[in-house]
């Protein structure tokens, strides 16, 4: 990939990543909107996936009874097994639309003030992607931080009950404190997907290389703009820049998803539960 990057590299060096214009025409390239848009939809995924994941978690582990533990967990498994096609048109076609009538129309009335809630409501735009990157994430975290609430030591929950502790005091001071190193390494897995997922949201995002502050403003992602503009690269440059951002999205997934599985494996020695006194 640096081979290939290197034509794009050379020519516009570190201005190429703070860059805001891209304009395969006149041979000017600029990825700072393209960073924008994943950094910005995938934020607004985690920030809706992550308290929701972590809360099925906590429910399914530690207060669900076998039978809804079974049919929930298969529902929520169920949806990291959709491809990402059917996500994205089910974004086009209900998502989008209830977005623009609904959803959008009221964040401005009430909420305009806010420059993220400013704009024209259309319904595609970092918003849609958001919301659908977090339905795509959901799973992931949801299913990481059940494997590293299960592996928190019985004798930890047997402790905070037998000093009088109620059902969630045990899981806030004796469960959570043990595995929040392996949570948020599930939560930084699911970030690391959210960054590199490319079909749906290209579906909803709007593809416009801009950077704004309205969440309801179409934006681009990295992902999207290489699944695009890849066989229309007619000229060495304009591929060679394509793929200089599919190695900045690779540089930054594979960080992430290092320091993921670094949290994951450190619960073992990581805390063994929070003081109850």
């Amino acid at each position: 990939m640096y081979h290939s990057a290197r034509p794009s590299i050379q020519k516009f060096g570190f201005s190429f990543i703070i860059g805001r214009v891209w304009d395969p025409v006149k041979e000017q390239f600029g990825a700072l909107p393209f960073i924008y848009g994943t950094i910005v939809t995938s934020l607004i995924a985690l920030l809706l996936a992550a308290p929701i994941g972590l809360s099925v978690a906590i429910f399914l582990n530690e207060m669900a009874i076998s039978k809804v533990r079974t049919v929930i967990g298969f529902l929520v498994e169920m949806l990291a097994a959709i491809p990402s096609v059917v996500y994205g048109l089910w974004g086009i076609f209900v998502l989008a639309p209830w977005l623009r009538e609904t959803v959008e129309p009221g964040l401005a009335k009430w909420l305009g003030f806010i420059p993220f809630f400013k704009g024209t409501p259309v319904g595609f735009g970092m918003l849609a992607g958001g919301l659908i990157l977090a339905i795509m994430i959901l799973p992931t975290i949801a299913a990481i931080s059940r494997e590293v609430m299960a592996a928190v030591p019985n004798m930890h929950r047997e402790a905070a009950l037998a000093l009088g502790a109620t059902k969630w005091e045990m899981i806030r001071l004796a469960v959570l404190p043990y595995a929040k190193s392996g949570i948020m390494g599930g939560v930084m897995l699911g970030l690391g997907r959210a960054l590199g997922e490319t079909m749906a949201v290209t579906m909803v995002i709007g593809n416009r290389p801009d950077i704004l502050l309205s969440l309801f403003a179409p934006a681009y992602s990295m992902a999207a703009v290489i699944a695009n503009e890849f066989t229309e690269a007619t000229y060495d440059l304009y591929l060679s820049a394509l793929v200089e951002i599919g190695l900045i999205l690779f540089g930054i997934t594979l960080i992430l998803n290092v320091f993921a599985r670094l949290l994951i494996w450190s619960v073992a020695k990581g805390p063994k539960g929070g003081n109850l006194v």
